[in-house]
């Protein structure tokens, strides 16, 4: 197995079968449903042997991500082993025009990620748009709300961590993974997280318009390790905040 021991990955083990399904769906199919010419994990032995049950080969899905993130060639002359996750994101975030220090924590580059993409469809919304997200997320005094101030409060959030983080995570993430791949997270039975996610839909499509345009034409691997570095930061989050999330889930018979 060419997987490299992965600081950044090594949650991935302690992740749901159910949770990797979005992951696993993305590396192997792209989003008209087709196979993807270039991967590799469905033909891995402990694929064939396990699937559904992703947990079982967590490591083989996590090589996957890596060789993605790696030339084709290089990998190679790397012995068949990709790269490190951590410069996959830097990567993307190049890619997408991330402000961000490659010296910081790999949450912290992440978060930059949802930053800079929730920043760039807050400029896209109208002020009524803006109003009403911020209806939505349950912030006062929302009529005449600028961009900069919404902007503001929602760095303010992910700063903060914990569950207000999770959720704006979720948000950003089922807009993002519906705008690049026609379909997004499974937010059942979270009426708020729904109605949020709508209202950024629309906007975080027309701000990646642009940038996915760029990665199209930069080559397969992009299609694939934008989504996946986006899907992983996810799953980072649900896990750093998983005994919140199911105290919150508990009180609101969710």
């Amino acid at each position: 197995m060419a997987y490299r021991h992965d600081p950044d990955l090594e949650f991935l083990g302690s992740c749901t079968s159910e949770e990797l399904n979005e992951l696993v769906a993305l590396l192997t199919y792209d989003k008209d449903g087709e196979k993807r010419y270039t991967e590799g994990l469905t033909t891995k032995n402990s694929y064939k042997r396990h699937y559904p049950n992703h947990s079982k080969y967590w490591q083989d899905i996590a090589e996957e991500v890596q060789l993605f993130g790696g030339n084709t060639f290089a990998n190679i002359f790397r012995g068949g082993r990709g790269v490190l996750y951590k410069e996959i994101l830097c990567d993307v975030c190049d890619k997408l025009k991330v402000n961000y220090s490659k010296y910081s924590s790999t949450q912290k580059i992440e978060d930059n990620l949802f930053m800079k993409i929730l920043e760039d469809a807050i400029d896209k919304m109208s002020p009524e748009e803006r109003a009403e997200l911020a209806r939505e997320f349950g912030i006062a005094n929302t009529g005449n709300i600028t961009g900069e101030a919404l902007t503001a409060i929602f760095i303010g959030v992910f700063k903060a961590g914990g569950f207000k983080s999770y959720q704006l995570t979720v948000i950003i993430v089922n807009a993002v993974l519906k705008a690049l791949l026609g379909k997004g997270l499974t937010l059942a039975g979270n009426a708020m997280l729904m109605r949020v996610a709508s209202i950024l839909t629309g906007p975080i499509g027309w701000a990646l318009t642009g940038a996915w345009t760029a990665i199209d034409i930069a080559g397969a691997a992009y299609r694939v390790t934008v989504p996946a570095v986006i899907e992983i930061a996810f799953l980072r989050k649900l896990s750093e905040n998983r005994a919140e999330i199911a105290r919150v889930e508990q009180e609101n018979g969710l």
